[in-house]
């Protein structure tokens, strides 16, 4: 046996590791992990506006006038809202994480540079915006903008999980026009019935305190408006997922077939609440899912356009 074949290979440097100079399984599994903590941010808010601890720490950047943590007198709200704050840091330190993942060949896929650099400055800027929300009293236009920014946020994570997947390089159309204006209405309707369910929220009873105001819109017209825009929504993703089949398309098939699902648990979730007078943990569940719908119906549009032939998967 030869020297070459007895010697051990070297082992990667602490750099080589935690930035490869091509996509890895790190790399991936960061991406994954940019992705489920956006969606946990969304369900510990919704935890903090469910409970009714949205002012559990009543000022910002610190909890108190006096403390930038709480304390035990200040009750389980005071925890709730806190503990939401200090997620904030897990998700700043995975997308610092995951851009540095990216770092050294960020040239060749300025696609997943911006999409890391996108979560990384973003927790800053939420953070502020959070604060302008605990500043305003829990103003439920201001909540609602909170929410669709972390909703956005989910859906450019998703991109990221789907990109690290694929190849780099020019994309080029591969559905047909009825195909391609199905997948575009079902994101579009996708989009507008989330806004809806933020005002159709913010018109209930959940206002994240006791003494918040709310949005003055009548709920059951809202609500009326929001449940046609949802079956629209339907049926614009069951037409993606009918012409995507019968041209093959089948990435496209796959991530309507997914919105498909999410959005008949949609439905379930918000017929229930509805009838047992918005229970927290339905309304809770029917927020997280609210963003997989987004994400699904985004991914399906995404997925119309390919990586040219002869790009290399990197």
């Amino acid at each position: 046996m030869s020297a070459a074949n007895t010697t051990a290979a070297p082992e990667l440097s602490l750099k080589e590791r935690w930035m490869p100079d091509r996509v890895t399984r790190r790399v991936r599994a960061l991406a994954w992990w940019v992705f489920a903590t956006q969606v946990l941010i969304i369900a510990t808010g919704g935890a903090v506006r469910l409970t009714g601890s949205g002012l559990g720490c009543d000022t910002w950047p610190k909890c108190t006038a006096d403390s930038f943590v709480n304390n035990p007198e200040m009750g389980i709200h005071s925890y709730i809202e806190f503990g939401n704050r200090t997620l904030t840091i897990l998700l700043e330190v995975v997308a610092i994480l995951a851009l540095l993942a990216v770092w050294r060949f960020r040239q060749q896929r300025p696609d997943l540079f911006w999409l890391t650099v996108v979560p990384t400055l973003s927790v800053l800027v939420q953070a502020v915006v959070g604060g302008i929300v605990v500043w305003s009293g829990l103003n439920p236009y201001l909540v609602g903008l909170h929410f669709f920014a972390s909703l956005v946020l989910v859906v450019l994570a998703a991109l990221l999980v789907l990109r690290v997947y694929t190849g780099p390089g020019p994309r080029r159309l591969v559905a047909s026009a009825p195909l391609l204006q199905m997948a575009w209405l079902a994101t579009i309707f996708g989009f507008v019935v989330v806004a809806l369910g933020i005002l159709t929220t913010g018109s209930g009873p959940h206002a994240g305190d006791g003494g918040a105001l709310r949005n003055g819109l009548d709920s059951e017209t809202i609500q009326t408006v929001h449940v046609v825009a949802a079956y629209g929504t339907l049926l614009f993703t069951l037409m993606t997922l009918f012409l995507a089949r019968r041209e093959r398309a089948y990435s496209v098939s796959r991530w309507a077939g997914w919105t498909i699902v999410v959005i008949l648990a949609q439905i379930i979730v918000g017929i229930v609440q509805a009838r047992l007078s918005l229970p927290p943990v339905l309304v809770g569940l029917h927020m997280v899912l609210a963003c997989l719908l987004a994400a699904g119906v985004f991914l399906a549009l995404v997925e119309t356009r390919q990586p040219s032939r002869g790009s290399q998967l990197r």
